[in-house]
């Protein structure tokens, strides 16, 4: 199963095929989507689209519609008929049920309801669960709430818990999670912090929902120059120690030096 997708991955209306190709162009690995960016009256289409869509399955993930309803049915007949194998599950709340998803599929389990937060665990410890991913406003939706974010632009506490349960819960499974999208196209700056954030956290990527998005994703992701050179000279002094040891003034051990292992592999 795959486990490599960013770090940005863009979200693509499954009935605009005219925009596949820029997004493939643009993005690591576009999100197919048939769920909420997809009218009723028009899934019928999408699902034509997915069918004649000539794209490299391995940089692509349809998010399918929640599991129960005759759209996700339709959903993964669909898929049959097609080389994509990688599904993001929306609405992921029933371990129970999603152990029965063809397997066929990789899933990629999408918790954004209260219920699907709180199984995030359970959900993560499946086998064809590949990673999981979290979503603020259908969450705060599901809770009855108004808005994810305070009047300053920053989570609440309540999408900050979700954000750090769904994120525990992957890594206590070995998989990896996924940063929810930034909605306000125009906040870079918002954008940038949050990635970094992600990055600094243990997220694998963060998803967006414009190709606009993409680079900033990626730079917040990447680090700097000053930061790969303290990863590099932290590991070479270690090749010379036992045990723990300083460096630069700082203590380090074994924590320290995988935090250089990733900020390593992130560059």
């Amino acid at each position: 199963m795959r486990t490599g997708f960013g770090p940005a991955l863009l979200f693509c209306p499954a009935d605009r095929p005219e925009r596949f190709a820029k997004a493939m162009a643009r993005a690591d690995t576009v999100i197919l989507d048939m769920e909420d960016a997809v009218a009723p009256g028009a899934k019928a289409a999408a699902r034509g689209a997915l069918i004649a869509a000539h794209l490299d399955p391995a940089r692509v993930i349809v998010r399918v519609n929640p599991l129960g309803t005759a759209d996700f049915d339709a959903d993964i007949a669909t898929l049959s008929q097609t080389d994509f194998r990688t599904i993001m599950l929306a609405k992921a709340s029933s371990p129970t049920h999603m152990s029965r998803v063809d397997p066929r599929f990789a899933v990629i389990a999408l918790c954004e309801t209260a219920a699907g937060v709180v199984a995030a665990e359970k959900i993560a410890r499946l086998d064809n669960v590949i990673a999981l991913m979290w979503g603020a406003d259908d969450l705060i939706a599901s809770l009855g709430g108004t808005s994810s974010r305070d009047s300053r632009g920053l989570y609440r506490d309540v999408a900050r818990h979700a954000r750090a349960r769904v994120l525990l819960a992957a890594g206590a499974a070995g998989k990896p999670a996924i940063d929810a999208v930034h909605l306000d196209i125009a906040d870079d700056e918002g954008l940038r912090r949050e990635g970094q954030d992600a990055a600094a956290s243990g997220f694998a990527a963060s998803a967006c929902i414009h190709p606009a998005q993409v680079e900033t994703i990626r730079a917040a992701y990447r680090p700097d120059e000053a930061m790969i050179a303290w990863a590099r000279g932290v590991l070479a002094a270690a090749a010379g120690e036992r045990g723990v040891f300083a460096f630069e003034g700082r203590m380090v051990d074994e924590p320290i030096l995988r935090h250089a292992r990733s900020v390593l592999a992130r560059a």
